[in-house]
């Protein structure tokens, strides 16, 4: 399986011709679509989904049936739901996004397991209960703070490891972050920059 990271949450897998995307939100970059046959939406907040975009794309999109996205038509899916998507075996795991603050109101979100080998949490920290091969680990958000996200690689103990969830650290705190991670977790760990496949 080919994985082309793109700005923020947004990754695209490729296998034998196949396309799938997972949460191309309004900050990533439009070529992540090109030739999509499916998309997975872990929750409905616009630095994951575009909906516009997506409803001219005329493709398959899953999302949390609890997600208020309108003007999208989208297949609903729910926690231990397990669907095929661009051919690709998906399953849902999790289903609430991870707390903000004070009366912040949360919202559905699911991760997406693929092909029993990667795992997308979108905005959330949950383990799921099967190994990982390759995991999407969340970077930053107004939600998590580092120490969270090198426990929570700890947990799954994947074979390799790339951050997502990373658009509005600079160059600075990315470096920082990256070697955190790379240091306290023995996962492969690895940063993607926008547009590099792995």
């Amino acid at each position: 399986m080919r994985i082309t990271k793109y700005t923020h949450a947004c990754v695209r897998l490729e296998h034998e011709g196949r396309v799938l995307v997972i949460d191309p939100g309004t900050w990533s970059e439009p070529a992540a679509l090109t030739g999509a046959d499916a998309v997975l939406v872990t929750h409905e907040h616009a630095d994951h989904i575009d909906a516009l975009r997506l409803a001219g794309l005329g493709v398959p999109v899953h999302a949390p049936a609890e997600a208020d996205i309108p003007r999208l038509q989208v297949t609903g899916v729910s926690t231990g739901d397990t669907f095929t998507a661009a051919g690709f075996r998906v399953r849902a795991v999790g289903g609430r996004h991870a707390f903000i603050y004070g009366d912040q109101p949360d919202c559905a979100n699911l991760g997406y397991i693929v092909d029993e080998a990667l795992y997308h949490p979108g905005d959330s920290l949950h383990v799921p209960d099967q190994p990982i091969e390759t995991l999407l680990v969340p970077a930053h958000g107004s939600w998590m703070k580092t120490a969270e996200a090198i426990d929570f690689v700890k947990a799954i103990e994947p074979q390799r490891a790339f951050a997502i969830h990373d658009a509005q650290i600079n160059e600075r705190g990315l470096s920082s972050l990256n070697g955190w991670l790379a240091q306290e977790t023995d996962s492969g760990y690895r940063y993607l920059r926008p547009g590099e496949s792995a």
